[in-house]
């Protein structure tokens, strides 16, 4: 089924209803510090904040495992976790779960191409075999059809649909050398409207400076309805203020409110306390003292009783919870400390996949 629309699939935007949520233990140690030992508990309570309102699916590692059965040990007995025993490389469940379509009666998962975020051009990691057979593995587990979109390089951070025909990425990222630069502009759109049953495609110039995805779209901009973007915003001259005006100009033309919503007044850096912990496997890109990361409230999550918002110890952490307050009126707000998430290099919109309910 390669043409989506002519099925009647699409895919729902985040704020429509979920069944489930996929997330994946984290453990690799070139990503998070100390073994994981000072993330997982903030793992924990990210999913048990969305287990409130729908269930959660978590692949752990063999080795993985203990821990998670013991600091989730409530939700896996009434219900509303369950483990899934499946190997992977890292836990960004964003871009290597499926991208879930429907046509309201029946869900089916796209596997696209993973290749860390730009292969052999600028990936991130040297092995990436398992990430890249996650979401055909995960299809099987929950006994829907799996679309290979394959050989299309993919990830899910770099799309976001409105779940009324629009989808909204970068050029950034889609357009970058690593990925697929053997198709052009228009046949990369033409695959996203029929993988995802869109009728547009809205490319953004640009992601958030520094970010090591080669600019998702869901660090800088993402729906809050059909008709409203929040995008990512700084009025601090420099290289992200180009950027914003450049995103905003196109999201104006394109007929969207756009809710403006400030970047981490202060920079998010590495320290040395965090250099120490990590171990790296040959070949992987090493992190550096005061390397700037690409922090962004604009990466939260939606689920279905609440809007998990990353904080960052900033002054601006008050103004994002009030801003997204106002754009998720039936929502609860939860606010949650990001740091040590940031650190693996992404945030809580990364760490999650979302299975449309129907």
């Amino acid at each position: 089924m390669l043409n989506s629309k002519q099925n009647g699939f699409y895919m729902p935007a985040e704020f429509a209803l979920h069944s489930a949520t996929i997330m994946i233990w984290c453990e690799r140690d070139g990503s998070w510090t100390y073994g994981a030992k000072n993330a997982r508990p903030v793992f924990a309570q990210i999913i048990k904040a969305i287990a409130k309102g729908e269930k959660v699916f978590v692949a752990v590692s063999e080795s993985g495992k203990q821990s998670a059965e013991e600091m989730l040990s409530g939700q896996i007995k009434n219900g509303s976790v369950e483990l899934w025993e499946v190997e992977t490389n890292d836990c960004w469940a964003r871009d290597i779960a499926p991208t879930f379509i429907t046509n309201g009666k029946k869900i089916c998962g796209i596997d696209w191409r993973f290749n860390a975020w730009g292969g052999e051009v600028d990936g991130l990691y040297p092995e990436w075999d398992k990430d890249d057979k996650f979401a055909a593995e995960a299809c099987k587990l929950l006994n829907v059809e799996c679309i290979s979109a394959r050989p299309f390089v993919l990830e899910g951070g770099s799309i976001h649909s409105n779940g009324a025909g629009t989808v909204i990425t970068t050029e950034e990222c889609l357009l970058s050398a690593g990925r697929n630069n053997n198709l052009s502009k228009a046949e990369i759109e033409e695959n996203l409207k029929n993988y995802l049953g869109a009728e547009r495609v809205v490319w953004l110039p640009y992601g958030v400076v520094g970010d090591e995805t080669n600019g998702h779209v869901d660090n800088i901009c993402a729906f809050s309805d059909k008709n409203t973007v929040i995008l990512g915003w700084t009025d601090e001259a420099g290289e992200q203020k180009k950027r914003c005006e450049a995103d905003l100009k196109i999201l104006e033309n394109a007929g969207f409110k756009v809710v403006k919503l400030p970047f981490p007044q202060n920079p998010v850096k590495f320290t040395q306390y965090d250099l120490d912990g990590f171990t790296y496997e040959q070949g992987e890109i090493e992190r550096t003292l005061n390397d700037n990361l690409a922090a962004s409230y604009v990466n939260f999550y939606i689920c279905n009783s609440a809007v998990l918002v990353p904080q960052f110890n900033d002054k601006n952490d008050k103004t994002a919870v009030e801003i997204l307050a106002k754009c998720f009126p039936d929502r609860e707000i939860f606010p949650f400390d990001a740091c040590e998430i940031i650190k693996g290099g992404g945030n809580v919109h990364c760490l999650t996949q979302q299975i449309p309910k129907v």
